[in-house]
């Protein structure tokens, strides 16, 4: 059990996780109709830059299934922060893999392994996901998988060194 939470904080954490766990997994994941289950029929979810389109958690589910498909190994390594408060929950992860299965987006798989982080923020309410917002480290992740171009720079925000190894450039002093 999270520590500080309220049982019911804590059943909206355990909504949240089994979600993600649903999401992440490669096998589990078919699509929206995989988390259905989960979420309100109305619910929303918000991350214009990074999932266009998407307008549901379930929109999410079946966007990141395609992800999933280049990725193949895709997983949450852990969850560096989880928090609820009220109908309110906040899983900060980091997770990880490589470009080892299908192309993607006309890119062949590339062998690249990435590694990066990402929050979600839900909005719980009688046990069902209401609302998930999403914020990703999407442009870490393509440039370690070969997806995206980086030009050579000695700011780490644009080196491909320092962006391979996100973790070893946090340490460094600018």
């Amino acid at each position: 059990m999270t520590t500080d939470q309220t049982p019911e904080e804590e059943a909206n954490i355990n909504v949240c996780k089994e979600y993600m766990s649903i999401a992440y997994s490669p096998t589990e994941n078919r699509g929206g109709d995989s988390v259905a289950h989960l979420c309100h029929a109305d619910s929303w979810f918000w991350a214009p830059a990074t999932f266009p389109g998407c307008e549901t958690p379930m929109d999410y589910a079946t966007s990141h299934s395609v992800v999933m498909s280049a990725v193949s190994d895709l997983h949450i390594i852990r969850f560096d922060q989880v928090f609820a408060k009220n109908g309110h929950v906040l899983l900060r992860y980091t997770a990880e893999g490589s470009h080892v299965g299908k192309p993607y987006k006309g890119i062949q798989a590339t062998g690249k392994h990435a590694t990066w982080c990402a929050a979600a923020i839900f909005e719980v309410e009688d046990r069902k996901i209401r609302s998930f917002t999403k914020d990703w480290d999407q442009k870490t992740m393509q440039i370690q998988l070969g997806w995206a171009p980086v030009n050579e720079s000695d700011d780490p925000r644009w080196n491909a060194q320092a962006l391979a190894d996100p973790e070893g450039s946090r340490k460094k002093k600018e």
